[in-house]
């Protein structure tokens, strides 16, 4: 009798995974109110075709996108990575804590070496105070392009939403295609200079849909019951592209964000950057209407340069049409692709439940102080070299002007081990040379580079950081990531932020509580967060061409005096560079 509770949550779970369940889930014993959930991940080649063509790209399982990984709030997930595939790679858990378990996070040169052909590894971490919807992908280079899939994790056993309970939980991926090897994409572009070719298309549950050529077969198509409401579960695993989204004729209630509740509002147009999440609920007509409705998304961009401005389709299909020969497919309208202020508008949307029963714990006093300039730069071209960047340089980004290398030992270990001379604990707390950031650019926009300068937080610190856009190479928005952490964005605005006056309008009240946040173009945004987490957290745009140019940082949270205050030793078979 003892294990009827136990079978029933894992009977749960499975049932809500139904038949899509792509992995084969072990769920071993009981610990501390959750289960042990155990998943096998085998990293290998696959042919794909999409846009009419054919080419083998690297999956989990075989599978593109990803397969899902179920959990509760509470459970401990192992999960066995498996490397049959030439590149080395790395899986992170976007969006989870990591509460000391960042050996698990999964960033290479950060947090671990990559696994490398041949070779395995087991990510072993107790999810501790969330559930909502995140993701896992890649962390190695370009990789995430065809690796990646959905992180569900769901209320503990007899927990309910605080919403209206869905009659059907559906997640939608939005990702871009590359007719081309992504990692060659990235490739020539570190080589030239220039910047990367865009990709073809974006997908939808990773089919582009009839809008591309060669692709109505490739169509993402949820059918739908008619007064039933579904939990649509939004993710934004594409690249390089801040993404709008609408259903035709539809409005949705946003519940949650990045798995934290927030206080619901009605939308009939979303703005979602990579590396964020969107939980809708959608309330379907009744009765049946006689139409299908386009679900589109295409990006929002504001910079300089290229990128893929094109249309990713869906439909949205009611059961039993009563005519569907004959059923107008009806198109919502999109925003303008340079729509800022619709992208303001929708942000300051989002305001943190904050019950009782889901408090938020924002810092009312700072510890520590930062303001960081986000943007872009440029690096001289090297001798004997053409170069095809900004007036014969190359593409570079940074962080106060710092482009982060990464090391070639990873950042934790060479922390935890006391290695000298893998970084330096120096990174600018401040603008080296403060300058008009959203004004005229300066002349010089180099940056410094081959430096891996971190930043040093003593444990249980409350931090503030200002996160300024700058104007150098164009004005644009970045989706910052935190690693390891939940942060409260306590404010945001347009132009350069006013250290007198903009931090008496900081929300300290239901700021949301995000992981990814899009620091406004032309603009700054400020957050606040508890380093109670110790370890190596990366910091980094999600775009991952920023990533590859060098905007990137992380912090080195130190130990807590107390025994459960501390970051763990490593396994042993955490991966050898």
């Amino acid at each position: 009798m003892r294990f009827s509770g136990f079978l029933s949550s894992a009977v749960m779970v499975i049932l809500f995974v139904g038949c899509f369940m792509a992995v084969p889930e072990v769920v071993t014993a009981k610990h501390g109110g959750g289960v042990t959930r155990h998943y096998k991940f085998s990293i290998r080649m696959k042919n794909i075709t999409r846009l009419c063509r054919s080419k083998s790209i690297v999956t989990i399982n075989g599978k593109f996108p990803g397969p899902r990984v179920v959990a509760r709030e509470g459970d401990r997930l192992v999960v066995k990575v498996v490397n049959h595939v030439p590149n080395n790679i790395s899986i992170h858990w976007h969006g989870i804590r990591q509460l000391r378990s960042g050996w698990a996070d999964g960033p290479a040169y950060i947090t671990q070496c990559p696994i490398q052909t041949g070779q395995s590894y087991v990510y072993n971490f107790t999810i501790t105070g969330q559930r909502g919807t995140l993701f896992w992908h890649a962390h190695f280079s370009w990789m995430r392009a065809s690796v990646y899939g959905p992180l569900i994790i769901l209320p503990r056993r007899n927990e309910s939403y605080p919403f209206i309970k869905p009659y059907k939980e559906v997640p939608i991926l939005f990702g871009e295609w590359f007719n081309a090897d992504p990692e060659a994409v990235i490739n020539q572009s570190l080589q030239t200079g220039a910047g990367p070719n865009v990709s073809d298309a974006y997908t939808l549950n990773g089919l582009p849909g009839p809008l591309y050529n060669c692709s109505g077969k490739d169509t993402y198509k949820l059918k739908v019951k008619p007064g039933k409401t579904y939990l649509l579960r939004l993710i934004n695993a594409a690249l390089n592209d801040e993404l709008f989204f609408s259903i035709a004729n539809h409005s949705v209630t946003v519940v949650e964000a990045d798995a934290s509740y927030v206080k619901p509002f009605v939308t009939d147009t979303l703005v979602i950057a990579p590396g964020q999440t969107t939980n809708v609920l959608l309330k379907t007509k009744s009765p049946a209407p006689d139409a299908a409705f386009y679900m589109l998304a295409r990006p929002y961009f504001t910079g300089m340069g290229t990128f893929d401005n094109t249309t990713v389709a869906g439909i949205l299909e009611y059961e039993n049409p009563k005519n569907p020969e004959n059923a107008p497919l009806f198109k919502p309208s999109l925003p303008a692709i340079n729509a800022t202020n619709v992208v303001a508008n929708f942000s300051n949307m989002f305001k943190s439940l904050a019950t009782n029963k889901f408090p938020i714990n924002v810092p009312q006093k700072v510890d520590k102080r930062f303001f960081f300039t986000i943007g872009l730069g440029t690096n001289p071209c090297p001798k004997n070299q053409t170069c095809q960047g900004p007036n014969g340089t190359k593409f570079a980004a940074s962080m106060n002007n710092i482009s982060f290398a990464l090391p070639t030992t990873a950042l934790l270990q060479s922390y935890f081990f006391s290695k000298n001379g893998v970084f330096t604990a120096d990174f600018p707390d401040f603008p080296l040379h403060p300058f008009n950031y959203t004004g005229t650019p300066p002349n010089n926009t180099h940056v410094i580079n081959g430096t891996t300068k971190v930043e040093v937080l003593p444990f249980n610190a409350s931090v503030e950081v200002i996160m300024q856009d700058t104007s150098i190479l164009g004005a644009e928005s970045h989706p910052l990531h935190l690693h390891g952490y939940n942060f409260y964005v306590v404010g945001q605005g347009f132009g350069n932020f006013n250290p007198k006056n903009d931090p008496s309008k900081f929300n300290l009240v239901d700021p949301v509580e995000r992981n990814t946040v899009g620091v406004p173009s032309g603009g700054w945004v400020a957050i606040r967060f508890q380093a109670d987490n110790p370890g190596v957290w990366l910091m980094h745009c999600h775009f991952d061409v920023h990533l590859s140019w060098g905007l990137r940082m992380a912090w080195i949270v130190l130990d807590g005096k107390l025994p459960n205050q501390k970051l763990p030793p490593p396994p042993s078979d955490l991966p050898k560079c």
